[in-house]
């Protein structure tokens, strides 16, 4: 994988305390990227834009509306809503937003503090995509899912979406996604270390599996 760049919510992001992320756990990470939300309104843009709308399901709703997406006493508010446009034909809008071209990075920490409402047909998610699709279109070029939460589940999804995954149907062996509890109507801390050789997920700060890197896993 190259470098990626994360859609709809990040906070922090840190790199290695040496500079250079190595194959071991790191104790240690020096901060490069974060966002407080301390200014109301819109998000920064100098670190997000708007996840335009497209035919993929987590996608079809995505709407660039204040309504969707701001800033509110230090939080960041991404809100799904009855659509009001009638000339605009879907049934709902939601507030999607990236760091696509503003912010990536190759190995590391992330960790991102959310609260997560829960409905019918609701589908909050956290993940990561590729700056630049090196290997061809998804899932060649990777995906790496942080946290999804599904409908009024008391579980959060993390999950990988590869070549290897999803086009040669290698899911078993090693397994590609975990479910993980998590504490309901509050705020929890969703994360993933990215070395060298393995992805580690992490839900409060407790390890919940780690995903090793898969030698001459393209089928090309």
């Amino acid at each position: 994988m190259k470098q990626l760049t994360v859609i709809l919510l990040m906070v922090l992001v840190a790199g290695c305390g040496t500079g250079k992320v190595q194959d071991k756990s790191q104790k240690r990470w020096d901060l490069i990227w974060q966002d407080e939300f301390d200014n109301e309104g819109k998000p920064d843009t100098a670190k997000w834009s708007h996840s335009p709308r497209n035919s993929a399901d987590w996608a079809c709703f995505c709407t660039d509306s204040d309504a969707t997406r701001f800033v509110k006493d230090g939080k960041l508010h991404l809100r799904g809503i009855i659509n009001t446009n009638k000339n605009d034909t879907v049934k709902y809008n939601t507030g999607c937003i990236r760091t696509a071209n503003k912010f990536s990075f190759k190995y590391g920490k992330i960790e991102v503090k959310a609260k997560l409402d829960k409905g019918k047909g609701s589908w909050p998610a956290i993940w990561m995509m590729p700056q630049d699709p090196k290997y061809g279109g998804w899932p060649h070029s990777g995906e790496i899912d942080i946290m999804e939460h599904l409908n009024y589940d008391t579980i959060v999804y993390q999950t990988l979406h590869t070549n290897y995954i999803d086009i040669q149907k290698k899911k078993e062996y090693p397994p590609y996604f975990t479910t993980v509890p998590f504490k309901v109507d509050s705020y929890n801390v969703y994360a993933v270390e990215w070395y060298p050789n393995r992805l580690d997920f992490f839900v409060n700060g407790e390890k919940t599996f780690s995903y090793p890197k898969i030698e001459n896993a393209d089928s090309k």
